[in-house]
């Protein structure tokens, strides 16, 4: 049977490389990050590009889902409403997915931790100052979703990708 596996979390949480430590476990597997679909320089967030990025991220998971070189399809993203993962279901469509095995997780973490990760990232050139303040305040909206909780304070990107997989082979 095959399986979508969303991981969602604030910026900074880990998400690209948990996902990617997921990809070598749980193979044969595809790997998206939602941010592939997005890279527009200047960085340009308005209705037309929200739907574009949306229907790119959803034709590529059913591509994935279609194909049988994969059996699990995993996607990370910025998903920090209940509807922004809603909203991609349902692009994907119903008759896709009939028969997938869908499993939600959240990568959690306290402020302090994705300070540090975000101010890694800052010397790296990749985020801004600004980032910490935008990630930590989005925090909270995880605690809402309808996703298992992985948290990922103290720990490495392998050891929250076994948590993961030892929660999905659990079936629970």
């Amino acid at each position: 049977m095959k399986r979508l596996i969303l991981i969602s979390g604030t910026m900074g949480s880990g998400k690209p490389t948990v996902t990617r430590t997921l990809q070598k476990i749980l193979q044969p597997a595809a790997m998206l990050d939602g941010d592939w679909c997005w890279d527009i320089k200047p960085f340009t967030v308005n209705e037309e590009t929200k739907e574009m990025v949306q229907e790119n991220i959803a034709f590529l998971l059913r591509q994935f889902l279609h194909s049988s070189a994969c059996e699990n399809v995993l996607f990370c993203w910025v998903m920090d409403h209940k509807e922004i993962a809603e909203d991609l279901l349902q692009r994907i469509g119903s008759e896709t997915l009939s028969g997938v095995e869908l499993w939600q997780f959240s990568l959690l973490c306290t402020p302090e931790t994705l300070e540090t990760h975000i101010r890694q990232d800052i010397e790296k050139g990749l985020r801004t100052e600004g980032d910490i303040a935008r990630s930590i305040a989005r925090l909270p909206l995880y605690d809402a979703l309808p996703t298992v909780k992985i948290p990922v304070d103290n720990i490495t990107p392998e050891e929250s990708a076994e948590k993961i997989v030892a929660f999905i082979r659990s079936g629970k």
